[in-house]
């Protein structure tokens, strides 16, 4: 009796040894909420207005006292401008205009000699017209003589005319030589009217091209402004992508450094499209699109222009939606691999369950039908787990 009973146990104790385990799976619960599918990518912030001050006109530029960061307002003076000295000249040249001044100023006494010559002429031309006018009125000669005379008045006029503009040309060319002796017999001499260089709005300082006094050209830059409280975010997408957020698409700005999530708004898209290479050396087809930040300026008063960010540009939002983790939804259907299904617990089985998937984000995929709200999925279903198969939730 005592050897029955212990065939029996060891029978029950094998077959306990070799009876089908239940597989350990873990599980997760279907339920209702907020969900949205996003476009994550790295971004960088920019100034919506940039200005560029340059020299307005060639000269001597005083010492820039403003640094990076410091703040102006319109009508700010940045830069102050003064004329330039004259080039220093040799002994030659100096000679040379030495020189030209004394042929300038014979020119000036021939010219006035020329004036006196034409105005003698004109008064001898006024005279002759006066008596050919009384001989003709008394007969004594031709009318065509005292028509000869008078134009020949009219020609002295010019004549002189002639001169005293040419007297002018001379005394201005006098006036010319002298001047560029000047800066060489009293160089420096007379104070310099200075040109200001101001600020065309309220802005801060992003970047000094010119620090250092100096001579510059017309149209050197100067400095670079900007009004950093006006910054949008500027986002590289491929271009399938961009065609998914248009402008309205909301937004959400992270990795930024500060404590809070920023929100933001697409403004535009940008119409033309670039070529760039990704990290793994692919060639992609993107697009900037232009975010602006709506979130108020005091929580994020640290950015600047050109930095780093990331963004998630929501494609997708739905209030009430049924969720479940991405990974327990699979396709079950190798003729059509749309159809998805999950492993559903009931009673301690997985039982397969198709359903149908709306939208899949990086974590939860929300599902249309085919699923009631509270259900236990089986989340990375192993590949023992079958339609029917006994299973045991994970304990955490």
């Amino acid at each position: 009796m005592t050897s029955a009973l212990a065939v029996v146990a060891v029978g029950l104790l094998l077959a306990w040894a070799f009876a089908p385990r239940p597989v350990q799976v873990e599980v997760a619960e279907a339920r209702r909420g907020l969900f949205e599918r996003s476009i994550e990518e790295d971004a960088r912030t920019r100034l919506r207005d940039r200005y560029i001050v340059s020299a307005p006109l060639a000269g001597q530029l005083a010492r820039i006292t403003l640094r990076e960061g410091d703040a102006v307002r319109a009508g700010d003076v940045l830069a102050t401008l003064t004329p330039v000295y004259s080039p220093m000249l040799d002994e030659r040249t100096v000679s040379e205009l030495n020189a030209r001044i004394d042929t300038i100023q014979a020119m000036v006494q021939r010219a006035g000699a020329r004036v006196e010559r034409a105005q003698v002429a004109v008064e001898l031309a006024r005279q002759e017209l006066a008596r050919s006018e009384q001989l003709a009125q008394q007969g004594f000669i031709a009318a065509t003589k005292r028509d000869t005379d008078r134009l020949a008045l009219d020609a002295a006029r010019k004549e002189y005319d002639t001169a005293v503009l040419d007297q002018r040309v001379a005394r201005h060319e006098l006036t010319q030589a002298r001047a560029a002796l000047s800066a060489v017999r009293a160089p420096g001499t007379g104070a310099a009217r200075a040109f200001q260089v101001r600020a065309p709005v309220d802005a801060q300082v992003l970047k000094l091209s010119q620090t250092s006094e100096g001579v510059v050209a017309l149209g050197s830059p100067l400095m670079e402004l900007g009004d950093t409280r006006q910054l949008e975010v500027v986002a590289e997408l491929l271009t399938h992508e961009a065609l998914q957020t248009p402008p309205g698409t909301p937004v959400r700005i992270d990795r930024w450094g500060g404590p809070v999530v920023l929100d933001g708004r697409v403004r535009r898209v940008e119409p033309a499209a670039f070529t760039k290479v990704s990290a793994l050396g692919v060639e992609e087809q993107r697009v900037r699109v232009i975010i602006d930040i709506d979130t108020p300026h005091a929580q994020w008063s640290a950015l600047g222009d050109g930095y780093r960010v990331g963004v998630q540009l929501i494609v997708r939002r739905e209030r009430d939606a049924l969720r479940v983790p991405v990974s327990a939804v699979f396709p079950w259907d190798s003729d059509n691999r749309s159809n998805m299904a999950v492993f559903v617990v009931r009673n301690g089985r997985a039982h397969l369950q198709p359903v149908t998937v709306g939208e899949r984000n990086g974590v939860e995929a929300w599902i249309r039908e085919g699923l009631d709200e509270g259900a236990s999925v089986i989340i990375y279903p192993p590949a023992a787990v079958r339609d029917g198969v006994r299973v045991q939730a994970r304990q955490p």
